[in-house]
C-alpha cells in the first residue's frame, strides 16, 4: 500500500506532468526515445509537460514564478515536459457560434461534457466541473480579444495542484498542456496555467483567435498523492505516477503522466515506466534491476473536459436565462 503525501508546499519539488503522447518520430517500440526529459536536480522544481512523444522526452528547464513549479505538455528535444493524447494531424472542429445542441440539462450543460479517466474517487463528490472549464474559454477568450480579465467565478476557491490542457480539430490533436504539483487556488491557478498552457507552451506557438473555435479545454485537479515502495503498485487508467531518478550522469531527473496517459496509449505498467524514463532522459539500457530503484509516487486525477461548442452553448444557456444584455461569450458573467 502506498504512503499518503502533502499536497502543498512540501511538494512544491515534484516535477510537473504530462496528459498526452504524441505518435512516435523514431522507430522503435513504444517507450523507446531521444534525449532529453523533465529532469530536475535536486531540490530544484522542473518544468515538465502532460505527454511526450512516445518516450521522445525533452530536455526540462528549470523555472519557477511565485515558487509554482511548472509543467508543460508534449516535448520534443529542447523543450518542457508534457501532456494531453494527440495525434500529428488533424481537421477543423466546430463552428464559432454554433446553436445550442438538444438535449441540454437544467443547468444548460451538454450530457456531452466528460469527466475524464480517473476522475472522483470512491463517493466523494468531484470538485471539478465544467464551469472551471468555461472559465479557462473566458479567460482565453478575453486575453486574445483585449477585453478586461473575466470575474471572480462561483466555484471554489480551495487549493489543487492543477493541469490546464487545450486541444484542436476534430481529432482533438494537442495544442497546449502546462500544470503545476504545488497546491494553488483555483481561481488564481486556472487563471494563470489557462494563458501559460495557450501562449507559451515551447514546443506550439500561441493561440490566435481564429483557433478558438476548434478548441477543447481540459481541467484536471490532482489529488491523494502516495509514495510507493513497489514501481509497479498503482493501476492502468487509475493512477497517475511521477517518478524520480538517477540518470547515467548520477543527476537527479523526474518525469510524469497523467492518469489517462497509459491507458490512451495501449500500455501495460513496464512500458508506461520505460517510456517515462526515456521521457526523462535515461538512455542506457532499461533492465529490471534500475526499474526497481526508482522512486514512484501515485496520484489520481479530477478531469473535465468542454469543447468550444459547448462553451458557447453553456453561456447562451446563461444569456438568456439571466436577460444579459451584451455579447457572448459574456466574460463578465461572474459576480
Amino acid at each position: 500500500m502506498g504512503r499518503k503525501r502533502c499536497v502543498g508546499a512540501d511538494c512544491s519539488k515534484m516535477a510537473a506532468g504530462c496528459c498526452g503522447v504524441k505518435k512516435q518520430k523514431l522507430s522503435g517500440s513504444p517507450g523507446s526515445g531521444g534525449p532529453g526529459g523533465v529532469g530536475a536536480g535536486s531540490g530544484v522544481a522542473g518544468t515538465g509537460h502532460c505527454g511526450s512523444e512516445l518516450g521522445i522526452g525533452s530536455s526540462a528547464t528549470v523555472a519557477a514564478a511565485a515558487n509554482v513549479s511548472r509543467a508543460n505538455g508534449l516535448g520534443g528535444p529542447g523543450g518542457n515536459v508534457s501532456g494531453g493524447s494527440s495525434s500529428s494531424s488533424g481537421s477543423s472542429g466546430t463552428s464559432a457560434l454554433s446553436p445550442a445542441p438538444t438535449g441540454y440539462t437544467s443547468s444548460g450543460l451538454s450530457p456531452n461534457l466528460s469527466a475524464g479517466p480517473g476522475s472522483g474517487s470512491g463517493g466523494r463528490k468531484m470538485v471539478v466541473s465544467a464551469e472551471m472549464c468555461c472559465f479557462c474559454f473566458d479567460v482565453l477568450y478575453c486575453h486574445l480579444y483585449g477585453y478586461q480579465p473575466p470575474r471572480t467565478p462561483r466555484f471554489t476557491n480551495d487549493p489543487y495542484p492543477l493541469f490546464v490542457t487545450w486541444k484542436i480539430g476534430r481529432d482533438k490533436r494537442l495544442r497546449g498542456c502546462i500544470g503545476t504539483f504545488s497546491a494553488m487556488n483555483l481561481h488564481s491557478g486556472l487563471r494563470e496555467y489557462t494563458l501559460t498552457s495557450a501562449l507559451k507552451d515551447s514546443r506550439f506557438p500561441p493561440m490566435t483567435r481564429d483557433e478558438l473555435p476548434r478548441l477543447f479545454c481540459s481541467v484536471s485537479l490532482l489529488t491523494n498523492f502516495e509514495d510507493v515502495g513497489d514501481y509497479l503498485d498503482w493501476e492502468v487508467g487509475v493512477h497517475g505516477i511521477r517518478i524520480e531518478f538517477f540518470n547515467e550522469k548520477g543527476s537527479k531527473r523526474t518525469a510524469t503522466y497523467l492518469p489517462e496517459v497509459a491507458k490512451e496509449q495501449g500500455w501495460d505498467h513496464i512500458q508506461t515506466i520505460d517510456s517515462l524514463l526515456r521521457k526523462g532522459g535515461y538512455k542506457a539500457p532499461i533492465t529490471n534491476d534500475f526499474r526497481k530503484t526508482i522512486k514512484l509516487t501515485r496520484y489520481r486525477s479530477e478531469k473535465m473536459t468542454m469543447g468550444y461548442a459547448e462553451y458557447i452553448a453553456h453561456r447562451q444557456h446563461h444569456h438568456y436565462q439571466n436577460g444579459i444584455g451584451h455579447p457572448l461569450p459574456p466574460y463578465n458573467h461572474y459576480s
